[in-house]
Order: structure tokens, then C-alpha cells, then sequence
């Protein structure tokens, strides 16, 4: 070991290990085998060990390296630490991990070219694990790419799981081994005779020996083109691709399942031929705006048909793939990512501040759902940074200077949509916008003819319930708080206008400090809720919701440790009791079944329709919200008359975190898509999450469960329905105007269709002229904001942000409080504000992939009422505030809605780690003294 590790531990070495292990993160959590190295670490506590354990089993070895780093690095630390977790390293077989920690480096070129290989064959992976798995591993043995106790964990896998399971084992080892493991694995593929193994991975038949990593092919044009994967369009799809071909910028229109994707497939490749035959490399980006999306085009369409000519990745915001995102962007040739991905690093390479990647890096930019491609959307300001730098060429070849080079751009849509409009001009105008926005100079769409695959159509109305005793008594109990807040509401009760009415009354008396009507209004709107699930779902299931919201009430005014009483006003306590009074007299009508609503009977009906009379059913069913999307799940599973037909249920819905139900995972979304393409779900209930983009080829019936939105998604959920004499059914739910919207939608598709004709009847001059219009009209609006941004941000102070409590009024904080963490958490770290809360436990904790972790909840002393999160940032614990649990007052003036910090126009301090580091080791030093 380094004589350096020898140095007594004290807080400023201790510092240094810690930074070290923090810098080279990225690198410890790809090549740590986390259980291993646990076995040699003496300074964790067992339940510390166990938890990393358990982490390993549900989310992965890398996800586990992180908790288990964090762990590590965390404070007070014991004597000698470090040297125990490079032994640990070093005895656990990761000595490539041990090396970061001990100063040994690799060159710089040479960590680029083992990064390059460990993606090899992660990518080839699903080939590479049909190998002759216990030859393999012991030639592996030989060669010293693994040691005996991999050998076991090895041939144990084989033994127990089989001889995939043993070489993906096998894999995961060698690949966190020094740089020059792949040439000596490139060389046992040879010698056990894996000859298609070994040419795939980048062998040559003809050479001997060869150098490291010269087997890796990083330059794509040694590889060779094979006519296995020839793509094969029909002929509407040869007519929409043929400007793409010849290097112009279109939107391709075609309807969900008419093959876009494998006609945007076809163009890449047509395109990276192209250019490859002149002496030119290319690079196409992929973009999506659903991480499920990156998947699905990455293993269904773009890898099948391209690699065996060209190198092909994707990333996402859940990608394992934690290099650069420029490094990826420079050894692959297609690149499937998230738009936001791109646009972040687009963002860098702008600002500056760090390595990222420009527009003239690439030379075709595939634009998946492009309609998308509108005001504030991710799409748009990549598009606004492509049409800024088009229209400053002009200027530069105006000079006489070299342009800037562009790539060239493909939209793909099922439906650009009329954005609203009623008249046929707004239509033209909407996708005109879009088509401006894409430096479209055509707007492609086709006929399918005997290609159509238009599904029935059949809408199902609902009659109102005869008698609906379970509503009756939430509407006296709503009534009941209205006469004790001196309410009148002027709609209907439950109602989209109720809704939106409560909402208001809630902003105006958080503003007013008006406790006793926000109050009121916040129940209010939990019994809107109830009343809109009673006729969606089960009145059970919208007992059950209403039920829940008091026990997280009642919890929400009991403090965790008993030593602190929150204070319960008159009329919460008025609130609590008027449930209790009402509580068994619901739940007892909540039980009786004749007064179900009307449209679960219906949606019973068409569901056991469906299966009895098709060989073999596959459906969606899309609901409202991800509540709904639960409970009906939950109601066919319940249901013996479905499973005795053999319907198979699951939900998926969305991943972002703005709704109170906990969101899905796109681990958990995959899985369940995956079963439901397999067949081993043939029913899914969705939310929209569903509606674009996920290919889902064999669906034959799709059901719109009292949801209707606008002409776009009711076009791809149509589209959901790929197979023949699929159906496309709408079922009406009370207080939904489900009927109505979809026949405006039928007029908007209509009007859209109408619209593109005329487009595409312009002759080209005139077409252009109105896009240059828009175009420049864009640039315009887009320096009116951006100056407007400019302004508010120099007149900003955030002395003058005041925050008090949504609950009781209290004042809390001021701006100059609180500090931002990674341009993202808002934090206050503040002594004062430390004694203004209580921690509870978070009991939708959710693990996430960075240097921090929410595990508690804070909430005030007084009220119970919440205010936010605790953070752990690099091992310090951070209370991190959420805007929408306060009353914000800014010069002055109160701010009736502000449910994000982004609409709140102040540039707080950045978090000063080090100062406050200090001040928590000074404070644990104080209390040990003490």
C-alpha cells in the first residue's frame, strides 16, 4: 500500500479520503461487488450491512454501491477506516476499484478504451451469456481474469440457476477487472472455439495475437455491412421517407402503428451509408420524451437493424451507464436518449462550464412525438438553439464566413393536433408553428390503404343511479362544512367547476391567514375527490381514500416522540369528529352493490364481452388517474368472474412524483409492459402514461374509461389497437363529458386532416415564406422572454421572500435563509429554523440513484402541517423545503398560488458545503467535549 495511507487518521485526512472516494464515485459504485467487499468491512454496524444487502437484492449491485459508499464516507468516522476499505477492496477481488483509491491511474486513452469495452459487452450481453459458460470460467481461471472464489460463485450460478445465469455472473466479473482483460477474453472465446462469439465481439479470424483492445473495432467503419437485416418498407412508407433520403428536413404523419419508427429506422441508416461512402462519419441522436421509449426503440427497432454496421447506445435519466454523456455521444454512432439529456448538455457546451455537446457534433437529430415541439417544451429549446444558429449562418455566408455545420432534422407524429383551435385558419396555423419549430421544409403523410387498420368504434352511455345513498351522505357532509365556513358554493358538489372553486377558496384563505376556511376547503376538496371516485370506481375504494386522508390527518397532529403537542383548532376538530359521526354509516353503504355506479357495470360488461368472444384478448383500459388506474386493477383481480376467463390484470402509471400516489418506477413500468407484450398480462389499466409512443403491437380492444382529453390522444389510443378487428370503446362516467369531448375531438381530427391537405397544396414558395415568418416570430418571442428573465433576475433579493406556514400562519423564513443545493433542493440550514419542526418517518420513501437521500419527513412544531424533506447531502442531514406547503410573501405582497419554486423568480444563495460541514464537525466536537 501507498506509504501515504499509513498517515495517522485525523478530521483532515479524513477529509481527504472522503473527497477522494466522493471524486471517483462514478468509478467505485461500476466496479464494486458489493456483498464481497461487505465481508471485509469491521467498522459497519450489522443492520448497516443488511440494509446494503438488501438494496443489492432489490435494485442492483450499483445501486447498493451507493448506499453502501455513502455509508462509508459518513461521519464520525473510526480510526483508521480508510485502510480497511482498500483492504476490503483489495481481499474482496476488486483491485481495480483499490487501484482509484490508491493513486495507481490508468492513462487517460486507456480508462476511455476500457470504458468502450465494458460497454461491448454489456451490449453484446444477450449473445455473449449462450456460451459454453464452465470452459469459459476455466480458462478465465488460467488467465487470472477471475480468482477460485469467482470460480465458485460461478459454477454454483450454473449448478443452481444454469449456465446463462453463470455467464452473466461470469461477465459482471471479469468486466470490473484492470484495463487488458478484454484481449485476454477476446482470446479464450477463440481458443474455446466461440468463433461467432468471438467475430461479434470484434475478433478477427485471420490474426493470431492481437493488441489490447485492438479487438474492440472502436473505429465503426472497419465493421462490416450485412444484408441480414435489410430493411423493407412498403410503399406508403418509401413516399414519406423519400425527402428524408435526400437530405432535407420533414415531419413524417403517419397513424399510431403504421411503422414510423422502422421508417425513421431506415432513413439512419440510409443516412450513416451515405455518409460513409463519402469518407464522412455520422451521428444520429434519437430523441424521446418517456424513458420507457429509449428502451423500446433502442432493443426493438434501432439495435436489431444497425449493429451489425454501426455502433448503437441509449441513455436516460435511469440509465446504469454513468460515463459522460459526450464520451458516448463520440465512440457510438446512433444514440437513443431522453431529450432533456441532450438538452443539458447542450446547455454545458453553451455556458461553458463543463465538456457537452454541440449541435454541429451531429448530423441527423430523429424527433420521436414531435408535435411536442411547442412553446416551453424540452423539444423546443433544442429546436430554438438549431433555428438561432440556422439564421445566424445566413448572416456569417452573408460575410463570407464558414457557416456553423446543422444536422439535419426528422420529425415523427401520429397527430400534430389543432392546439385548440374551432377555425380551419388557427389549424393551419398550429401545425404550420410545429412544422416552423422543426425547420420542416415538408410535411409528410400517406393513405395506408389496405394497410388501414381503423378499429369498431362503440360508445356506452351510463344511466344515473336510482337511488345514491353513499353520495347523499358526503354531500350532507360537505353541506355541514360549508354552513361552518360560511361557504356557498354555486355548482354542483363534485363537479369540475366545485373543484376549481374549492381550489380557489384554499389560495385565498392561505393568503388571507384565514385557518378556518383553508381548512375547511382542503377537506372540501377531499370529498370532491370521493364523491368523482364513487362513480369511477368502487364506493368501497372511495371509502377507503377518504378514510385514509383522516388517519394521515389525525397522525399529522400527534407528534412523533409525544413530547411535543400540536395544537388541534376548533374547526379541525369539528372536521375530524363530523367524519367519525359519518364514518360507519358509509362504510356500511359502501358494501352494498345495487348502488354501484352504472359505468363499472358497463366497463364489466365490455370486459367479459371482449374475452368470451375473442380466441385470444389483449386490452387497455384507460383511466383518469393513477388512483383509478389501482383500484380498477384491484377490482378485476377481486372479480372471480374474470379470472374464470382468464383475464390477467395489471396497471402501469406515470414515474414523476406530483401525485399523491406513489408513482410507478420505469423498472416497474418495463416489467409490467413486458409481461403484457408476453401475454402473461393480457388486460392493462393505464393512466395517459401508455397513450404514445409504447409499442404494444398486439392489442385488440382498447376501452377510454371516462377520459377524454384532446384529438392527439384520442388518436393514439386508438392506435393502441394494432391487431386486427380490434375495437375502441368509450365508456361514459358521471360528471366526466366524456361523450361530448370525444365528439369534438372527431371534428378536431377532421379539421387537422383537412388542415395538413392544405399545407401540403401550397406550392413550395409560399410555404417557405410563412415558415421564415414563424420562424422569426419565434426568435423574437424567445428574446422578449429571455430578456424579460434577465430583468426579474437583476431585480431579484431574496431578503425580500418571506415564508410562513400553510397550516397556522407562523412565520418561518426568510429568503436569505435558504440555500440551494445543485441548482435543484432548497434548503434551510439555518440554527433558527431547526427548532421550528418535528421529523417523521417517510413512508413513501423512494431511493434514488445520486449523493443524497430523503428519509424523513419535517413539519411544523405548532400545526403538524408538512413543510418538506430531510435530506442526507454527502453525509450531512439538510432540511429541504417544498414552496408549496407555504404562504410566500414577496415585497409585500402575498402570492396566492405558487405550488413550484420555479415560478418564484428569486436566485437563492448556492449551498456553501464546506462552511456548513465545519459548523456540524465544530458542533460534534462541542458535544463530545461536553
Amino acid at each position: 500500500m501507498d506509504p501515504v495511507l499509513e498517515m495517522t487518521s485525523d478530521t483532515d485526512t479524513d477529509e481527504t479520503w472522503e473527497n477522494l472516494i466522493e471524486n471517483f464515485k462514478p468509478r467505485l459504485r461500476e466496479l464494486i461487488s458489493v456483498n464481497r467487499v461487505l465481508d471485509y468491512i469491521d467498522f459497519m454496524k450489522p443492520a448497516q450491512k443488511e440494509q446494503i444487502r438488501q438494496k443489492a437484492r432489490t435494485d442492483g449491485d450499483i445501486a447498493a454501491a451507493d448506499l453502501l459508499i455513502n455509508v462509508v464516507i459518513t461521519k464520525p468516522h473510526n480510526t483508521g477506516w480508510f485502510n480497511v476499505f482498500v483492504d476490503a477492496l483489495l481481499n474482496s477481488g476488486c483491485v481495480h476499484a483499490a487501484d482509484y483509491m490508491q493513486g495507481n491511474l490508468p492513462e487517460p486513452e486507456v480508462e476511455a478504451e476500457n470504458d468502450y469495452c465494458v460497454l461491448l459487452i454489456r451490449l453484446l450481453s444477450p449473445s455473449l451469456v449462450k456460451m459454453k459458460t464452465q470452459e469459459v470460467c476455466v480458462h478465465c481461471l488460467a488467465q487470472e481474469l477471475i480468482n477460485p472464489e469467482d470460480s465458485e460463485r460461478i459454477t454454483a450460478e450454473i449448478r443452481n440457476n444454469g449456465s446463462i445465469s453463470g455467464a452473466r455472473e461470469l461477465l459482471s466479473i471479469i468486466v470490473r477487472g484492470r484495463p487488458g482483460w478484454f484481449s485476454k477474453f477476446l482470446q479464450i472465446l477463440r481458443e474455446t472455439e466461440h468463433k461467432h462469439l468471438y467475430e461479434l465481439t470484434g475478433g478477427s479470424p485471420d490474426c493470431e495475437k492481437q493488441d489490447l483492445y485492438e479487438g474492440a473495432n472502436t473505429k465503426s467503419e472497419k465493421l462490416p455491412v450485412s444484408s441480414d437485416n435489410d430493411i423493407v418498407l412498403r410503399d406508403y412508407q418509401e413516399e414519406v421517407a423519400r425527402p428524408a433520403l435526400e437530405g432535407k428536413n420533414i415531419i413524417i404523419c403517419l397513424p399510431t402503428g403504421s411503422g414510423k419508427t422502422r421508417v425513421a429506422v431506415y432513413i439512419t441508416k440510409k443516412h450513416l451509408d451515405g455518409r460513409r461512402a463519402e469518407g464522412q462519419s455520422g451521428k444520429v441522436v434519437v430523441l424521446v420524451n418517456k424513458i420507457p421509449l429509449v428502451e423500446q426503440h433502442y432493443s426493438a427497432e434501432f439495435l436489431p437493424f444497425l449493429r451489425s454496421s454501426y455502433k448503437v447506445e441509449r441513455v436516460s435519466g435511469d440509465s446504469q451507464l454513468k460515463i459522460s454523456f459526450t464520451e458516448i455521444v463520440k465512440k457510438n454512432d446512433v444514440i437513443i436518449c431522453t431529450a432533456q439529456i441532450l438538452e443539458n448538455y447542450l446547455e454545458r457546451s453553451n455556458s461553458g462550464e463543463d465538456e457537452g455537446v454541440n449541435l454541429s457534433d451531429l448530423t441527423l437529430i430523429v424527433i420521436d412525438e414531435c408535435h411536442h415541439t411547442q412553446k416551453g417544451g424540452v423539444y423546443n429549446h433544442i429546436m430554438m438553439r438549431y433555428l438561432k444558429q440556422k439564421h445566424k449562418n445566413r448572416r456569417l455566408m452573408k460575410e463570407q464566413k464558414e457557416p456553423v455545420p446543422l444536422p439535419q432534422i426528422l420529425g415523427l407524429t401520429a397527430s400534430p393536433g389543432v392546439g385548440g383551435a374551432t377555425k380551419m385558419e388557427k389549424a393551419e396555423e398550429h401545425i404550420l408553428r410545429i412544422c416552423a419549430n422543426l425547420d420542416a421544409s415538408k410535411i409528410m403523410t400517406r393513405s395506408l390503404g389496405e394497410h388501414k387498420k381503423e378499429p369498431r368504434k362503440i360508445t356506452l352511455t351510463v344511466e344515473d343511479r336510482k337511488a345514491d345513498p353513499f353520495g347523499d351522505v358526503i354531500k350532507k357532509i360537505m353541506n355541514a362544512i360549508h354552513a361552518h365556513a360560511d361557504l356557498s358554493p354555486t355548482c354542483d358538489l363534485g363537479s369540475q367547476n366545485y373543484e376549481q372553486w374549492v381550489v380557489q377558496k384554499e389560495r385565498i384563505a392561505a393568503t388571507e391567514e384565514n385557518q378556518k376556511v383553508r381548512v375547511c376547503a382542503d377537506h372540501l376538496r377531499q370529498y370532491s375527490e370521493g364523491l368523482n371516485l364513487s362513480n369511477t370506481i368502487r364506493m368501497r375504494d372511495a371509502f377507503g381514500f377518504l378514510k385514509k386522508y383522516h388517519e394521515e390527518e389525525l397522525k399529522r397532529k400527534t407528534s412523533p416522540d409525544d413530547d411535543q403537542n400540536i395544537k388541534i383548532t376548533v374547526t379541525e376538530r369539528f372536521l375530524f369528529n363530523l367524519f367519525e359521526e359519518n364514518k360507519e354509516e358509509l362504510q356500511r353503504l359502501a358494501d352494498i352493490p345495487q348502488y354501484e355506479n352504472d359505468s363499472l357495470s358497463k366497463l364489466r360488461g365490455k370486459i367479459l364481452q371482449e374475452f368470451s368472444s375473442r380466441e385470444e384478448a389483449r386490452g387497455i383500459i384507460f383511466t383518469k388517474t393513477r388512483r383509478s388506474a389501482i383500484a380498477l386493477s384491484q377490482w378485476i383481480q377481486e372479480n372471480p368472474k374474470f379470472a374464470d376467463i382468464g383475464v390477467k390484470a395489471a396497471y402501469v402509471i406515470g414515474g414523476g412524483d406530483q401525485s399523491v400516489v406513489k408513482p410507478m418506477t420505469s423498472a416497474e413500468q418495463k416489467d409490467v409492459l413486458k409481461k403484457f407484450g408476453n401475454g402473461d398480462i393480457n388486460l392493462l389499466i393505464a393512466t395517459t402514461v401508455a397513450e404514445e409512443g409504447l409499442d404494444i403491437p398486439a392489442c385488440n380492444f382498447v376501452i377510454r374509461y371516462g377520459l377524454v382529453t384532446n384529438e392527439i390522444a384520442m388518436i393514439q389510443a386508438k392506435g393502441r389497437g394494432r391487431a386486427e378487428d380490434s375495437s375502441y370503446t368509450l365508456v361514459e362516467v358521471k360528471n366526466s363529458g366524456v361523450v361530448e369531448k370525444e365528439c369534438v375531438n372527431e371534428y378536431r381530427t377532421k379539421m387537422m386532416d383537412k388542415a395538413i391537405d392544405k399545407i401540403r397544396a401550397l406550392n413550395q414558395a409560399d410555404y417557405d415564406k410563412r415558415i421564415i415568418e414563424f420562424q422569426f416570430q419565434a426568435i423574437m418571442e424567445e428574446k422578449v422572454r429571455m430578456t424579460k428573465k434577465k430583468q426579474k433576475d437583476m431585480n431579484e433579493n431574496p431578503s425580500e421572500v418571506k415564508f410562513s406556514c400553510r397550516g397556522c400562519s407562523k412565520h418561518v423564513c426568510t429568503g436569505e435563509d435558504i440555500q440551494i443545493i445543485e441548482n435543484m433542493h432548497r434548503v434551510n440550514v439555518t440554527t433558527q429554523f431547526s427548532e421550528l419542526f418535528i421529523r417523521r418517518e417517510n413512508a413513501a420513501l423512494q431511493e434514488r440513484l445520486l449523493d443524497y437521500e430523503t428519509n424523513e419527513l419535517i413539519a411544523c412544531k405548532d400545526c403538524g402541517q408538512k413543510w418538506g424533506s430531510m435530506m442526507v447531502h454527502r453525509g450531512i442531514e439538510c432540511p429541504c423545503l417544498h414552496v408549496k406547503n407555504f404562504v410566500v410573501t414577496f415585497n409585500g405582497k402575498k402570492i396566492s398560488k405558487c405550488t413550484k419554486w420555479s415560478e418564484l423568480a428569486v436566485r437563492f444563495s448556492a449551498f456553501d458545503y464546506a462552511e456548513h460541514a465545519n459548523r456540524v464537525v465544530d458542533s460534534s466536537d462541542d458535544e463530545e467535549t461536553a
